[in-house]
């Protein structure tokens, strides 16, 4: 006789010895049942219904099991006696699982888990993230949790809706604060490569107006150059290239938790540049700016110098293929000797020329907080490169300068020596980049002159510089050859 046949009569019957509360105030159901019937199919219910846990009151046994709720009992005591499983949607999976996981019912539990691990759709977000978050023993549950709940905010981003995201991490953040994982996904979006309109670049910028949340924002490449916003008045007609970084702009100055922004390759032209550099000059908390190929020319490269003059927070600045030209270089150096807070910028193909490198070596003779400094292919020629290699000689916080691909030793090789000079008088940098700058045996015996008392140098790239590096990598040769002989 098949026992699941009579269990089902069983429940309905009025016959039972067990009465168990399920639930918290004011959500407590009674259920009755048969203690063998619950004892046969689960050790969990045959410890707790002994005679050494449970209390009785006129020969029944009263057992209260407050942390389940009454819906998700009631499936599991169904299960218990049809051994069948069913479930509406009203009712979480995981709540199913964690339940049946404590009673001890290995088979429903085992297969309510693969559903769980399989399929997006049988969790209840944010609710059931919150959840196995509080359970440290279901890793392989809590890792599918986190990777569906990133899906589900890419989801919202992609759709554009960019407040649905603020609130789905502001609530997961709200009931788990201190969970690194989400603290991590809630503060980082990367939308980079995403096709924005008008309409989802107002929404980011009125999330960013308010949000407390997001430190890190990713907007590389999603043409916000491009974005056009229908005015009425022929003034905002002509300006409609740039409406939506006028709008991230205007954010900016009221954002006071965003850290980092990347608008590399926006297109964003002078107008743009101006309108963040505005944002510049009233932002107190971000500290990393890339605004790397936008084509902010002359206009958009001074009024961003302008603000370094001011702005007192920003720790890193890329402005690299940006068309400044050697103008934009001087002004550059201008808010160098002013600014006390910037510690790295990057400003490679910009064709600074040899007027630009040598205002900035000027500048790096008085900065004493810039520690990166990457001018590569700005077409310095050998008088920009001995600026900087006779600034090299005073400055003492650089540790970092790129200085390939600008024809540095074309002309003769004073640029080669005073840059092997300078290294033996400098003793913070590096790392020193000197590739395709046409340097000869000279300079290459000078540099290795110098690399044998330079104690600080860790990087030296002379690649494509054929005579010099041969010769560079001969002296070195010798000069190891004469200590092995002499010791």
């Amino acid at each position: 006789m098949n026992l699941f046949k009579i269990f089902p009569i069983c429940l309905r019957t009025s016959d039972f010895d067990v009465k168990i509360k399920v639930g918290e105030s004011p959500n407590i159901k009674e259920f009755k049942a048969d203690s063998i019937i619950l004892s046969a199919k689960s050790d969990y219910f045959k410890a707790a219904l002994s005679s050494r846990w449970a209390r009785k009151e006129n020969g029944i046994i009263i057992f209260d099991k407050s942390n389940i709720s009454p819906p998700v009992f009631e499936i599991l005591l169904n299960y218990i006696y049809t051994g069948t499983f069913s479930n509406n949607t009203e009712v979480s999976l995981l709540d199913i699982f964690i339940a049946a996981d404590e009673i001890g019912l290995v088979e429903i539990s085992q297969q309510v888990e693969d559903c769980l691990l399989k399929t997006v759709s049988a969790w209840k977000f944010p609710r059931d993230f919150i959840t196995i978050c509080k359970y440290d023993t279901f890793t392989n549950l809590h890792e599918t949790a986190l990777n569906f709940m990133r899906n589900e905010a890419l989801g919202y981003i992609k759709q554009g809706k960019f407040f649905k995201v603020l609130e789905f991490y502001e609530k997961i953040l709200k009931n788990i604060p201190y969970n690194a994982e989400v603290q991590k996904n809630a503060s980082s979006w990367d939308l980079s490569h995403y096709s924005c309109g008008s309409n989802e670049i107002n929404e980011l910028s009125r999330v960013i107006s308010k949000n407390t949340t997001v430190t890190s924002l990713n907007l590389s490449k999603i043409r916000l150059g491009s974005i056009n916003v229908n005015f009425r008045t022929s003034f905002f007609k002509r300006s409609e290239v740039n409406a939506g970084v006028k709008m991230l702009a205007d954010a900016l100055c009221k954002n006071s938790t965003l850290t980092y922004l990347n608008l590399y390759g926006n297109n964003l032209g002078s107008e743009g540049g101006k309108a963040l550099a505005g944002a510049l000059c009233k932002n107190s908390t971000l500290t990393s700016l890339n605004l790397g190929c936008n084509k902010l020319g002359s206009e958009g490269g001074k009024a961003l110098a302008d603000a370094l003059c001011k702005n007192s927070t920003l720790t890193c600045l890329d402005l690299s293929e940006n068309e400044l030209g050697f103008g934009e270089g001087k002004a550059l150096a201008n808010a160098l000797c002013k600014n006390s807070t910037l510690t790295c910028l990057n400003l490679e193909y910009n064709e600074l020329g040899s007027e630009g490198g040598k205002a900035l070596a000027d500048a790096l003779c008085k900065n004493s907080t810039l520690t990166y400094l990457n001018l590569f292919y700005n077409n310095l020629r050998p008088d920009g490169g001995k600026a900087l290699a006779d600034a090299l000689c005073k400055n003492s916080t650089l540790t970092y300068l790129e200085l390939g691909y600008n024809y540095l030793g074309s002309l003769s090789s004073e640029t080669g020596k005073a840059l092997a000079d300078a290294l033996y008088k400098n003793s913070t940098l590096t790392s020193l980049g000197l590739y395709w700058n046409c340097f000869g045996p000279e300079e290459g015996k000078a540099l290795a002159d110098t690399l044998c008392k330079n104690s600080t140098l860790t990087s030296l790239n002379l690649y494509c510089n054929i005579q010099g590096g041969k010769a560079l990598a001969d002296a070195l040769l010798q000069e190891l050859h004469t200590d092995l002989f002499e010791s």
